[in-house]
């Protein structure tokens, strides 16, 4: 009993197995279970009977004699070593027998006691017996503290694991054991993305820390909702780019919708752009790298080459999308439109849309079966034989030389 007459729970739970009713009260009343912490759970005369009290009812500790009708203690140990693993067994025998003592030990029972017993020795046996599942209970206890500090930190361990990746600080086999921890596919990623805010890297002087926080947090908040059915990992790295972990393909254009909901909603101007990984793991750092340098080289570009060739991303596939059509749209002439465009990007803005329409074939060619005039369709030529001569001479084949040899691989 407690203080005041109130009973103390027992940290454990005891049952008692033996087929002698005088051997299973000399036990119970050879022992001060209270001091102990625990209390005898009940008693049973036979091993199937043990085995059901055993299933039914949380049982820490169990005496068990070897020599029981129906089913001996050999038997009831070996079942519940798989079917109630942290359940501890004592071994109390009339038999001083050496193969019935190692079958015991080799199950892995905390002690082999001789009838007649000694009440100190039993107690004694259970004393450590409860130590013992005292220190398994903390060890237990501080695992799942620490397994649940992990669950809360595992959106900033996977941020700071995917920088240093990226910053080539990681090798090969260390990546995959952080990925399995953390949780993440432990395959190749299928995208690296980056994106750049100059805007709000010129007005840093200008705003406080804090303000620059919510920014940058807002920002990444739009691009993770955006890329929400899809696994990946948002991070920033010490230069103050969004990095983007992407373990499947984002749709078509990502990059450019990003921009545009960041420039919506928190009205700053952003750079993103998105790498596909084509090799190992050990080539994610280089395609970082890569992209960091194409929103670098995307930063140097005029408002205007760039809204200009976002619009080409969107209206590719339409046939009447001209350079007129677009310098409309912009609220400029189309020679000055046709004039920045070389400029700035060294080409034409008929070999832009010849470039995005060429790549959307590439890819319903590669991932679909549908037909070459379809195909002509959806890239943005209303004529499959055009379609025909602009794809050859783009990639050197005809359509359907490149889908025979894309299934051949």
């Amino acid at each position: 009993m407690g203080q005041g007459g109130i009973r103390v729970k027992a940290r454990y739970q005891v049952v008692i197995a033996d087929d002698e009713p005088i051997i299973r009260e000399g036990i119970r009343d050879a022992v001060n279970w209270e001091e102990l912490g625990m209390s005898v759970l009940g008693e049973v005369e036979d091993g199937e009977e043990a085995l059901e009290l055993a299933l039914d009812k949380a049982v820490d500790i169990m005496l068990v004699d070897m020599n029981m009708p129906f089913m001996d203690g050999i038997e009831l140990i070996r079942r519940l070593r798989s079917e109630r693993p942290g359940c501890r067994f004592v071994v109390i025998s009339g038999h001083d027998e050496f193969a019935f003592a190692q079958e015991a030990l080799r199950l892995g029972v905390e002690d082999y006691l001789l009838k007649p017993m000694d009440p100190k020795q039993l107690h004694s046996v259970l004393s450590r017996v409860g130590h013992e599942l005292d220190e398994e209970r903390r060890h237990d206890h501080y695992i799942k503290l620490a397994s649940e500090q992990i669950d809360r930190n595992i959106p900033l361990l996977r941020q700071r694991f995917c920088q240093e990746w990226m910053e080539g600080l990681m090798a090969g086999e260390d990546i995959v054991e952080k990925l399995d921890f953390l949780r993440l596919p432990n395959t190749v990623p299928a995208q690296i993305g980056v994106i750049r805010w100059p805007a709000v890297a010129a007005r840093e002087s200008l705003m406080k820390e804090n303000d620059r926080q919510l920014f940058l947090f807002a920002a990444e908040n739009i691009s993770s909702e955006l890329l929400a059915p899809l696994r990946h990992v948002i991070f920033h790295d010490q230069n103050g780019l969004i990095g983007i972990c992407l373990w499947e393909e984002a749709p078509e254009g990502v990059g450019a919708v990003i921009e545009r909901e960041v420039g919506r909603y928190l009205n700053i101007a952003v750079q993103a752009y998105f790498g596909a990984v084509t090799d190992g793991m050990s080539t994610v750092p280089e395609v970082y790298r890569s992209c960091r340098e194409q929103v670098y080289r995307e930063s140097r570009l005029s408002p205007l080459v760039r809204r200009a060739r976002q619009l080409i991303g969107e209206r590719y596939a339409d046939p009447e999308w001209t350079l007129e059509a677009a310098a409309s749209r912009l609220q400029v002439s189309p020679v000055y439109l046709s004039r920045v465009l070389k400029k700035e990007l060294h080409t034409s803005f008929v070999s832009l849309v010849s470039s995005a329409r060429i790549a959307k074939a590439v890819r319903l060619l590669d991932s679909t079966s549908l037909p070459m005039h379809e195909i002509a369709l959806l890239s943005g030529y209303e004529s499959q034989h055009y379609f025909s001569t602009a794809f050859k001479k783009r990639m050197g084949v005809s359509p359907n030389q490149y889908r025979k040899g894309s299934a051949a691989k």
